[in-house]
């Protein structure tokens, strides 16, 4: 028989368990700390009629879809949990208590090139409030983000934070409001392109030198975050303008009572993200130490999510972590470096095989207390059994041996610091400090 090469399709991901377990832990985070703020859970499923997800049509996506027809339905895989979630709320608006906070974290699918970074498969983790227009809800999700990426422990890192009506009003009254749509989008690009290319992209957007003059001197206003606040009070052109500021003072207040550290959120002028549904407050999140990952967080304010399925208005707000991507980026810059094979940090192993029954015994009561453990089985030597569970990354091995077991005692070794010592097994539950 013919033997088929065993391979992924490129752009697709499966990890080793080493990093499989490391990023498990990173969604566990991820999950407890949306959890802890009252976010509910939701799974909407992969496959969606295509007349559904693709109601508002056009642009990139129907380029970037996995769309199949199957007997008498025309099925596309969900390139976002955005679309799938207006979709939800439209079609149970009647059952939902709103303001309606649902968390989602699944598996989305783009037919796009894949490349270092970039994938047809991935993760995101998603929270959205809908149905609230409050300030406080606005700097809640700063707060959930600080949350996370301090347990992340990856160093230090910056929630930029803007306003779309603050653009949009700096647009009205320098004469764009026709065409504040495209000056968004290049300004969403702007740091990751060249002076030069922004003056043209600007330019061929039909801007005057003056009012280019104008969006560059904007957008490079910085300072802490009351100095900006002052800033933009002084250029105050338009009514949008003022209550794009009064709603990021309002906001700024709100992280300072949820103390949120000023040194991780700032305004910054430059964010706008580009997806033309964004309304209101806007966030991305970066890490301080490693600026080559990109955005690891993103979202922002939007007035009416469903309005392709319903006449009622849904303001909501929301962000995405894309994990996936910050996964692999972070390995790549050497941040991530599983090492254990195994989620369970203790092998209990005994010596010869007599010692099997009472080892089962020992796995049972540290399972008992909580302590996540292996039994090994196998009819091996110890040098193998030694070199097995190092290589499995285990922080403790307990020996089980016959002349142990007669003085009710094991042997137990920390792989961490090579030290070894024989602890009774009456108190080997409160002996392993883990």
């Amino acid at each position: 028989m013919a033997k088929v090469t065993a391979r992924t399709a490129s752009g697709f991901n499966e990890y080793s368990p080493s990093n499989q377990i490391e990023f498990n832990r990173l969604m566990d985070i991820i999950r407890g700390t949306y959890e802890k703020y009252g976010f509910s859970p939701l799974d909407t499923p992969v496959l969606e009629l295509s007349e559904v997800l693709l109601a508002k049509g056009g642009g990139e996506t129907e380029q970037q879809i996995y769309r199949f027809v199957h007997g008498r339905n025309d099925l596309t895989m969900r390139y976002d949990l955005t679309v799938p979630l207006a979709r939800y709320v439209a079609e149970h608006e009647s059952e939902l208590v709103f303001p309606f906070r649902r968390y989602q974290i699944g598996k989305v699918y783009r037919a796009e090139r894949a490349q270092a970074g970039r994938f047809r498969e991935f993760y995101q983790c998603d929270i959205d409030v809908i149905g609230s227009t409050s300030p406080v809800i606005d700097a809640e999700f700063p707060a959930i983000i600080n949350e996370i990426f301090s347990q992340f422990n990856f160093g230090e890192f910056t929630i930029r934070i803007n306003d779309r009506r603050v653009l949009n009003g700096f647009f009205e009254g320098i004469g764009l409001a026709a065409s504040s749509r495209e000056v968004l989008r290049i300004i969403d690009k702007m740091e990751k392109i060249t002076h030069d290319e922004l003056v043209t992209e600007l330019r061929a957007a039909g801007l005057s030198d003056q009012q280019i003059e104008s969006v560059l001197h904007f957008t490079a206003i910085e300072g802490s975050n009351d100095e900006v606040i002052a800033q933009l009070r002084a250029l105050e052109a338009s009514e949008q303008l003022s209550e794009g500021i009064t709603k990021l003072e309002g906001l700024i207040a709100a992280l300072r009572v949820m103390e949120v550290p000023e040194s991780r959120f700032k305004i910054d002028l430059k964010i706008a993200r580009g997806l033309d549904y964004y309304t209101g407050t806007v966030y991305e999140t970066v890490l301080n130490d490693y600026p080559e990952v990109g955005s690891v967080c993103s979202g922002g304010r939007y007035d009416d999510l469903a309005s392709y399925y319903t006449n009622t208005s849904l303001p909501g707000v929301g962000i995405s972590i894309g994990l996936s991507r910050l996964f692999y980026k972070l390995r790549e810059a050497g941040v991530i470096n599983p090492v254990s094979q195994s989620p369970a940090q203790v092998v209990v192993m005994p010596i010869e095989q007599a010692q099997i029954s009472s080892s089962a015994a020992i796995a049972t009561s540290l399972r008992k207390a909580g302590i996540s453990t292996m039994l090994y089985t196998e009819r091996d030597k110890l040098n193998k059994k030694m070199r097995y569970a190092d290589r499995m990354g285990f922080t403790y091995v307990v020996l089980v041996g016959e002349k142990e077991l007669q003085s009710q005692s094991v042997s137990i070794r920390n792989m961490k610091t090579a030290i070894s010592e024989t602890v009774a097994i009456a108190e080997l539950t409160q002996h392993i400090a883990l």
